[in-house]
Formats: structure tokens, C-alpha cells, sequence
């Protein structure tokens, strides 16, 4: 849930606000003067939304993914149960259970 509050409100709730952005995965839009100056997210976010613009802005890694996009929409890919019975892994699995 994004919630919006003025600088002065942040501050006298900031450690309750802070727990709710890392327990309840709430965002804080904090303004000064009624304009938007910072955001109060949890670290887990945070962390997530800088590794996905790491991502976006590596073109060898954006090409690997339009590439496996493009695989997956021609139906050139194996599904789990085809590479565990090209690992062997199947009858590994029937032998433990034995």
C-alpha cells in the first residue's frame, strides 16, 4: 500500500512507518511543502528494484532474455520432467523410494 504524508508526520511516526515497510511491504511517498522529496520502502524492495534496473541496463543480459522469451513463445525449450529423465534423475528418484 503507497501512502503519501508530509515530512513532519514521517518524522513523529518514523519507526512505526519503518516497521510496516519491512513487515508489511508498505511505501511512503514523503513530501516536503506538498511535494514529493523522498520514498520509504522496505530493504527487501529496495535491494529487488536495484538488481531489476541492473538487469535492464545490461544489454547482453536484456538480449538473453528477449532471446528465451522468443524460445519459449517457439516452443524451443524442455520442461522439467524431460530433463530429469534426460539427467537420469528419474531413476535415481524411483531408487531411493525403493
Amino acid at each position: 500500500m503507497i501512502q503519501t504524508l508530509p515530512i513532519t508526520e514521517a518524522r513523529k511516526d518514523l519507526t512505526s512507518l519503518v516497521n510496516d515497510a519491512r513487515n508489511k511491504l508498505n511505501e511512503y511517498v514523503i513530501t516536503v511543502n506538498g511535494s514529493p522529496a523522498a520514498v520509504l520502502i522496505s530493504a527487501t524492495e529496495y535491494d529487488s528494484w536495484k538488481e531489476t534496473m541492473e538487469i535492464m541496463a545490461d544489454p547482453t543480459l536484456m538480449a538473453a532474455i528477449r532471446e528465451g522469451e522468443e524460445d519459449i513463445k517457439a516452443g524451443r525449450y524442455y520442461d522439467w520432467e524431460d530433463v530429469k529423465k534426460e539427467l537420469g534423475l528419474n531413476d535415481v528418484q524411483d531408487k531411493n523410494n525403493s
